[in-house]
């Protein structure tokens, strides 16, 4: 006979242990199942540990409100329980008369998500706030953050597993099949491979849950499921321009993610990033061929920093669902059961701004787990 239990989730990421704590109940057995060696090792922990304010998403997308609902869930939580962040806030900024333009449909989209402390800056009043930015205008988020992603992550986990969760590494998910109105999840560890008979499988894979989705029997081309690797790489400032700025800077976007901007580390260390190049693989090498691209791009509004200055750091890859060239596309967080696979919550694409969205994601499908299992 197999083991059978309630919900099988499948990745220990932000979002996976955010899930776990929100949808474990004593009488409930959760099993996350993580294929690395513990949680958050992957998008989760290479990214900008920005909290979002949920600007640039279009009106009522799923990115747009569980930003909103995520990032005031975030700060109460970091509060709660003594996680470090700060409230920098954050400037975008526009350096010609087209990013002007673009800067006040922002603050339109802004506002029309939800974000009610959007402040549009003139040139004088930007340079009061970041005497060295150069630009000609200015969108300032006052609720935009960083936090210490780490002791996050860290948190969820134990939160989780207080409440019953269990959590079972080096173990990877390469079988799920129905088994009458359950799913036969089948799992390669390091004895070998086995089975587990559960009630509801929710798909938390990150990277990989384009895969898992197909694991399952969805046609992912068909549905539109199919994840593009979108690398952003990572440069540090040197010491000297510790307060060169106090708020986060970004530039106006671009297509693929944000554009290259300036963040501070909780330690007051800056680095630049990330930026956006679609892969082929899993590769966490920074290219130091990009280290000129970086500086020109900065040096726009940031005409102090200097080319010897910058040391590579780290790099990051985001699942996207958006391709080259392609419009925009929202989170998938669906619940399979109108094609034919009731029990199956499949989140894919889940990208910025998942790590700030991450509590509010958890309500959102914990809400669908309770139904189904009602």
């Amino acid at each position: 006979m197999l083991a059978e239990i309630d919900v099988a989730i499948i990745g220990a990421g932000v979002v996976g242990l955010a899930t776990a704590g929100e949808i474990t109940q004593g009488k409930k057995e959760i099993f996350v199942f993580e294929k690395n060696r513990t949680f958050g090792l992957e998008t989760s922990s290479r990214n900008s540990e920005v909290i979002h304010a949920g600007i640039y998403y279009p009106e009522d997308s799923l990115k747009a409100k569980l930003c909103v609902e995520g990032k005031s869930l975030l700060y109460k939580l970091c509060d709660k329980h003594n996680i470090a962040y700060k409230k920098l806030g954050k400037i975008i900024v526009a350096v010609n008369a087209n990013e002007i333009t673009q800067l006040e449909k922002i603050y339109q989209q802004g506002r029309k998500n939800g974000v009610e402390d959007l402040m549009l800056l003139s040139q004088t009043e930007l340079k009061k706030l970041e005497p060295n930015v150069e630009a000609r205008a200015g969108l300032l988020s006052p609720s935009s953050g960083i936090l210490d992603s780490h002791t996050l992550l860290k948190y969820l986990y134990n939160q989780a597993r207080e409440k019953g969760a269990q959590f079972v590494f080096n173990t990877e998910v390469i079988g799920i099949e129905r088994a009458g109105a359950k799913y036969k999840v089948q799992i390669k560890d390091r004895d070998g491979i086995s089975d587990v008979i559960a009630h509801v499988v929710v798909n938390c894979a990150g990277l990989n849950s384009d895969k898992i989705a197909q694991l399952a029997g969805i046609d992912i081309g068909k549905v539109g499921y199919k994840l593009h690797y979108c690398k952003g790489e990572y440069f540090s400032l040197s010491s000297k321009y510790r307060n060169i700025v106090s708020r986060l800077i970004y530039p106006t976007p671009e297509q693929a993610g944000h554009g290259i901007h300036v963040t501070m580390g909780l330690d007051g260390r800056v680095r630049l990033g990330p930026n956006a190049r679609y892969v082929q693989t899993l590769d966490y090498a920074v290219d130091e061929t990009q280290k000129e691209a970086f500086c020109n791009s900065v040096k726009r509004f940031l005409p102090c920093v200097e080319f010897e200055d910058l040391e590579p750091e780290s790099a990051g890859i985001r699942p996207k669902l958006q391709g080259p060239g392609d419009s925009f596309r929202d989170f998938v967080i669906a619940h399979e059961e109108k094609i034919g696979f009731p029990g199956l919550i499949n989140l894919i694409g889940i990208e910025s701004p998942g790590l700030t969205a991450s509590l509010a994601i958890a309500r959102y499908v914990g809400g669908m787990v309770k139904e189904f299992l009602a």
